[in-house]
């Protein structure tokens, strides 16, 4: 994990351009040997345009004037996505079908609409 302080945009008047207050966190889940194969794919899914082709993931953080306050922010958004990635999937979903009330309902209420739209058409006067 390197840690990259940069130029911040945003609030701070003139002073911004002269201090480095951003952070550009840089960790390589990779080389830390603590995922699995599967465990990597899935953070690298989960972290999305944050990871680069080297297999890293960059998190930039500029929300705050303070280096030490945007540096423990990075550090929090990589915990953050980190234990997203290790949360087991959600169960597969069980396929459902509607009742037989509740498909004739909805037959008997779309014959109720055509029915009251065949009344709205011109009307036969054979005199």
């Amino acid at each position: 994990m390197t840690e990259e302080f940069v130029l911040s945009s945003g609030p701070g008047g003139q002073n911004v351009n002269k201090t480095s207050s951003a952070v550009q966190l840089r960790f390589h889940p990779g080389s830390a040997g603590v995922f699995s194969d599967h465990q990597l794919k899935r953070l690298m899914q989960v972290a999305g345009k944050r990871a680069a082709k080297d297999g890293s993931i960059l998190i930039q953080a500029n929300r705050f004037r303070a280096q030490e306050r945007n540096r423990e922010d990075a550090r929090e958004r990589l915990k953050q996505l980190v234990l997203k990635a290790l949360e087991p999937p959600p169960p597969p979903r069980r396929k459902t079908r509607p009742s037989r009330g509740a498909v004739e309902r909805r037959l008997k209420a779309k014959a109720g609409r055509s029915r009251i739209k065949k009344m709205r058409g011109n009307v036969d006067t054979d005199d």
